[in-house]
């Protein structure tokens, strides 16, 4: 048996048109390969791989926001975790995107979507996915979604929420466990699942032809979310055959347990162990974090926050709220700074640092969550040096608006609180967080010039 990190984690067309039977005229697919030479490519190319990770209701801007612009930049009081990764990271201050200032406990939704929030909009494909595209002809898994609420941040196509998963033990089995009962039993459950969706779709083509202009637009969506999930239930039967790899006890102890709420930094390092063994191991090469929603995100008993995030971030002034908004800050920060670490030590095939080959990007779709400030989002990009990515500096979009006029100090050379204007309203209307999803995507390999709302793509 060949090592498992050399093997070609391709299915053959072939394989994947007769599995899926005559109903349906199939294109080439994410999860095929037409030819021995693009297999073979596929094994030798260097992988590229992204994370994204999210924090709820924005951050304590005055303590978090960076003020100077450039490399001779000084980190924040809440960015200080992130110094020793100076020469890997971009923080970026200044984007926003525009479909998501005016509706505010939705900006999750958003995030990695570039979408409209409005009642009658429904949402477009998340940059992870779009990515995922690219990759997933590489992997078993086309990307991993993991969140403390379990609402992901990843959106399908036809602007469905994909699942998400929380408990640890279930990530690390989802990835690396063999199926219960065997591979026979696994495929003989995944052909009666292929069989029911065979049905759906006879019967809702008979239906088809009796439906008005609204209903068909509603079943159209209805058949994408069926034709993918037909999709990944032939994927997973054409893996079943392809061994897992072989987990290290020390890897397998530090990642398949089980971690309560009330332990945040051991659920936090945890998940991100978790990622960086995906990684490694190559079973995927896109994955998001959610570390809560709007309205969810655990407190911190562990380090004396026993508020919800939310609670915290409608502070209203009250001095220990944004005390411990600015440590709820440092805390997850600190915990990104443990995953780039874990990245940077880790290597992959080549025996290059796999923090070299991939992006990961931590922020929030809120700025100033006590009014719902959604411009000038917190965001840090890291790592992708392998892909072209320059770091080192401060990116700053605000201090590129005409008309801006610098941060606002007080006598104690702290920003004032006229800073959660900067917050509150964009700067730069014209620097949208899309233009960054779109920088990242075609890092990525995907062949795009637009993506959701962007209007250029960032130089970095």
């Amino acid at each position: 048996m060949s090592h498992y990190l050399s093997q070609s984690w391709l299915i053959d067309r072939r394989h994947a048109l007769k599995a899926m039977g005559s109903f349906i005229s199939l294109p080439l697919l994410e999860c095929m390969v037409p030819n021995r030479a693009a297999a073979a490519a596929a094994v030798t190319a260097t992988p590229k791989r992204s994370a994204f990770i999210y924090l709820a209701n924005g951050v304590h801007s005055l303590n978090y926001q960076i003020t100077a612009s450039g490399k001779d930049y000084q980190f924040s009081r809440s960015l200080k975790p992130l110094e020793k990764h100076r020469a890997s990271i971009t923080p970026i201050s200044g984007l926003h995107h525009p479909g998501g200032l005016s509706h505010h406990h939705n900006c999750i939704n958003i995030w990695l979507t570039g979408g409209k929030l409005g009642p009658s909009d429904r949402n477009t494909i998340s940059v992870d996915q779009k990515m995922a595209e690219v990759t997933a002809q590489h992997t078993r898994y086309p990307s991993l979604e993991v969140a403390i609420t379990q609402e992901s941040l990843a959106w399908t196509a036809d602007g469905v929420r994909l699942p998400a998963m929380r408990r640890c033990s279930e990530i690390f089995a989802s990835l690396f466990a063999e199926p219960k009962g065997g591979v026979a039993s696994q495929r003989r459950a995944l052909r009666r699942k292929g069989s029911v969706l065979d049905d759906n779709l006879a019967e809702v083509r008979r239906l088809e032809r009796q439906m008005g202009s609204g209903d068909k637009s509603r079943m159209d969506q209805y058949l994408t979310s069926v034709r993918e999930a037909e999709i990944r239930t032939r994927r997973a039967d054409a893996w079943l055959d392809t061994p897992l790899p072989v987990i290290s006890e020390a890897d397998r102890a530090r990642t398949n347990r089980d971690i309560p709420d009330t332990k945040a930094g051991d659920y936090f390092r945890t998940v991100y162990d978790l990622m960086v063994l995906a990684f490694q191991t190559d079973v995927t090469r896109v994955a998001t974090f959610s570390l809560g929603g709007e309205g969810q995100a655990i407190a911190i008993p562990e380090i004396g926050i026993t508020e919800s995030r939310h609670q915290l971030s409608h502070h209203g002034g009250d001095a220990d709220y944004m005390e411990k908004l600015t440590n709820y800050d440092t805390f997850a920060i600190e915990h990104y700074s443990y995953f780039l670490t874990r990245l940077e030590e880790t290597k992959d095939l080549e025996g290059k640092s796999l923090l070299g080959s991939t992006m990961s990007l931590f922020g929030s779709g809120m700025c100033y969550g006590h009014s719902h400030g959604n411009a000038n989002l917190p965001l840090v990009l890291a790592g992708g040096s392998d892909l072209g990515l320059k770091h080192g500096q401060h990116l700053d979009f605000n201090v590129k608006a005409s008309g801006f006029q610098g941060y606002t100090f007080g006598a104690d050379g702290a920003l004032t609180t006229a800073h959660y204007q900067v917050c509150s309203r964009p700067v730069n209307t014209e620097a949208h967080m899309s233009n960054l999803l779109l920088l990242m995507a075609q890092r990525m390999g995907v062949e795009a010039d637009q993506f959701g709302d962007s209007n250029k793509v960032i130089a970095l």
